[in-house]
């Protein structure tokens, strides 16, 4: 890897939210949890403060339940068939279960999805430009879902990446490992420890 410029890099977390994490969030309440997934705000904390220390950049990618006009959220056939206890007010815009965790805040960049890429249908190369940002460092769930998605769509759009393999989890740790495994043919793949010495120039 070469060396870093932090003022053009970025820690992408990805979906790293309340109903996602919190036990009071949606997948909480349904009892959906996953000590890999919950053991992430932890590992990556020191990482987001060492790159906001080099004043570098520190993305959060929200997945997003726009309501309609009765409040009943827009949910994919497919979702609801997976997720059957998704609910109105979950993962709703401004809500406290859409929020990045508390443990991670704040986030320079906020940026709403509405399926699996944070590229998709969104703000997110926008933003990336306009800030300058040329590095994506990703953490964030799930591994084969939300961050293998963008981090392939990053990819193409010439920006160079580096995925955290224990910054990053699914809620099943096999299905993580192979997912991470199949990103190293697109990714340079590292450990939080790693992209903290590269970060800090070590």
């Amino acid at each position: 890897m070469q060396p870093i410029d932090a003022a053009t890099t970025a820690l992408v977390l990805v979906d790293l939210q309340n109903d996602f994490l919190h036990p009071q969030g949606a997948y909480g309440r349904a009892g959906q949890t996953s000590a890999d997934i919950a053991a992430l705000p932890g590992r990556l904390g020191l990482l987001a403060d060492a790159l906001r220390q080099a004043d570098g950049w520190i993305v959060s990618t929200h997945f997003t339940l726009v309501p309609g006009k009765d409040g009943e959220p827009f949910i994919l056939d497919h979702l609801k068939k997976l997720r059957p206890f998704l609910a109105k007010g979950d993962f709703e815009p401004g809500g406290w279960g859409h929020a990045l965790v508390d443990e991670l805040q704040p986030a320079d960049l906020n940026v709403e999805k509405v399926a699996y890429s944070a590229f998709y249908m969104s703000r997110m190369e926008f933003v990336l430009r306009r800030a300058g940002i040329e590095t994506l460092i990703f953490g964030g769930i799930v591994t084969n879902g939300g961050v293998a998605s963008t981090v392939r769509d990053a990819h193409v759009r010439d920006f160079r990446t580096a995925v955290l393999s224990d910054g990053c989890a699914a809620f099943n740790a096999q299905v993580h490992e192979t997912a991470i495994a199949d990103l190293g043919t697109v990714s340079n793949v590292m450990t939080c420890a790693e992209a903290l010495a590269w970060i800090e120039g070590r």
